[in-house]
């Protein structure tokens, strides 16, 4: 079955309209037929099954035949990346959004080569978040991350957010694996975080100064094995282990590291 994207105040009405990319993508891309049956994603939790009804020339007429409500996920995790060159940010968050990121924050570090004015920034900011729209219409999300404007590691520090359990990849000896923490967290509390953060740096890693910030604000280093990732490798390993240990609950067994 095909998926597409509206916002929610666009899925309110028992007929459903297509416009712009996503007319031209059902028109033109795929070629849904009148009959056909497609889902759209409002990205907020909302999915609805429709019926392809008619065409206009720019737009593409559905009927709703069913909605289902999918209940956000219950570990929200915030990757906070730092930019990579090209078009390499792009394919961090298709991936990172197949893997239920919640958020992604890009990070404008000091190894960071891309360095983004005000306009770029905006225009960047908008293409990736066109990226993960179309990730979630590839794998059937029903809830899309929401990718911010891209900071410095001191401006998103600077706001203080509140996690659960956040975490950094990191290549300085002392990281532990992320189990560990994970192990620790359910020790202590009994359940899975509800909210997690990972900091993935830029090729060559954060710099020690920008290191010992990010671990002062209670960041815990993680060790990603043996071998020197590229950054994109290194978020979507992050995020896949992630993925791993918030559906399955470490035991009690082990002996866990205190965060």
């Amino acid at each position: 079955m095909h998926r597409f994207f509206l916002p929610s105040e666009q899925c309110q009405e028992s007929s459903i309209f297509l416009n712009g990319r996503e007319a031209h993508h059902a028109q033109h891309v795929v070629r849904v037929r009148r009959g056909e049956r497609v889902a759209v994603l409002d990205g907020a939790g909302q999915e609805c099954l429709c019926e392809v009804q008619g065409f206009d020339r720019d737009s593409v007429r559905l009927t709703l035949i069913e909605k289902r409500i999918h209940p956000p996920p219950s570990c929200r995790v915030t990757l906070v990346q730092a930019v990579p060159k090209g078009k390499i940010m792009e394919a961090i968050i298709q991936k990172a959004t197949e893997l239920g990121v919640f958020r992604i924050v890009p990070l404008l570090s000091e190894r960071v080569v891309t360095q983004l004015e005000d306009k770029a920034s905006a225009h960047k900011t908008g293409k990736w978040q066109l990226a993960a729209i179309e990730a979630i219409k590839q794998c059937g999300s029903a809830w899309l991350p929401v990718v911010e404007p891209p900071l410095t590691p001191n401006q998103f520090l600077a706001r203080a957010e509140s996690f659960e359990l956040s975490l950094l990849a990191s290549l300085q000896s002392g990281s532990r694996p992320p189990r560990d923490y994970f192990r620790a967290f359910h020790a202590k509390l009994g359940r899975i975080p509800k909210s997690v953060s990972v900091w993935v740096g830029p090729e060559g890693d954060f710099t020690p100064t920008e290191t010992d910030l990010i671990k002062a604000n209670g960041v815990l280093p993680i060790t990603l094995g043996r071998l020197v990732l590229r950054t994109e490798t290194a978020a979507i390993y992050c995020l896949s282990v992630l993925s791993y240990e918030l559906q399955s609950p470490p035991s009690d067994e082990a002996s866990p590291a205190q965060p």
